[in-house]
């Protein structure tokens, strides 16, 4: 079975949302960094020296490698990535190895038995 590693740093009031379109899309589960930062096209603006940016989360989903787009997409979708600049960003690299992921195969593996996809 072949994985796709997807990362998202999104709006931190966003996380609940796309957590769970992620897995109604079939993610098995996500790591969650809080607190992430980061700067786009334009320098972030400050006010006395504090930064007004929001506070970003980064998503992390090891996903089965056919899912990978799908997720990606609903993903876009919930944070609004296309509506508007600047509310994030979400992208999937291939992973080459991975360990410790024998519960979310099995489940995945389960899926696919029952629906012929997951």
């Amino acid at each position: 079975m072949k994985f796709k590693l997807i990362i998202a740093f999104i709006e931190d009031t966003k996380t609940d949302k796309i957590m769970q379109a992620a897995r109604d899309a079939g993610a098995t589960g996500a790591t969650i960094v809080s607190d992430a930062r980061g700067e786009g096209l334009e320098p972030q603006h400050t006010f006395f020296g504090l930064n007004l940016e929001t506070h970003r989360d980064m998503l992390m989903f090891i996903v089965e490698e056919r899912l990978g787009r799908t997720i990606l997409e609903k993903i876009s979708d919930v944070a609004g990535f296309k509506e508007t600049p600047g509310s994030g960003i979400a992208f999937q690299m291939n992973i080459e190895d991975a360990v410790g992921l024998e519960t979310q195969i099995q489940a995945i593996e389960e899926c696919m038995k029952e629906k012929g996809e997951c």
